[in-house]
């Protein structure tokens, strides 16, 4: 699977507050929960969990990338350039949502060719040739499923040039 789905979660807690989740669907349909910020979605302080700083930074780390313009579209470039504009905090579950659809769509861009071929690549042919072994009687196979520098030197063999 070359580009896993973000799909980021607010969450209404019991509390009243909303938090923010993304889950993120690996490999073998396997869900990874990250909490990317558990704060307030609707607070006042300049604690919000996406704000302009970092709003430009990522617009500059695209830039440099070279996937501002080529990759993200027009209406997505011009939503970012406005919220860095307009607002110093992210308060609105709307923008929100939309912010987050950008910044996933981003991530994914941004990845280096190394980390993808890595989970790409690596990580399951590792666990191909861990199964192999122990079908073999390699009791100690099992680890190498899960060991990150058998998958890293198995995606840099394998990764074409």
């Amino acid at each position: 699977m070359a580009n896993a789905p973000l799909v980021f979660v607010i969450v209404l807690n019991y509390n009243g507050t909303q938090s923010l989740f993304r889950v993120n669907c690996a490999h073998n349909g396997l869900i990874e929960r990250n909490i990317m910020a558990v704060q307030t979605v609707m607070q006042d302080d300049s604690s919000s969990f996406l704000n302009r700083t970092q709003l430009i930074k990522l617009k500059f780390k695209a830039m440099r990338a070279g996937v501002w313009f080529k990759a993200l579209p027009r209406i997505d470039r011009v939503l970012v350039d406005l919220t860095i504009k307009v607002a110093e905090n992210i308060r609105s579950i709307q923008l929100a949502k939309s912010i987050f659809a950008v910044v996933g769509k981003l991530e994914g861009l941004l990845e280096s060719s190394v980390l993808k071929s890595l989970r790409v690549i690596g990580r399951p042919l590792a666990e191909k040739v861990s199964l192999i072994a122990q079908k073999w009687g390699n009791a100690s196979a099992k680890a190498w499923a899960t060991d990150q520098s058998f998958a890293f030197f198995l995606a840099v063999m394998h990764t074409p040039k």
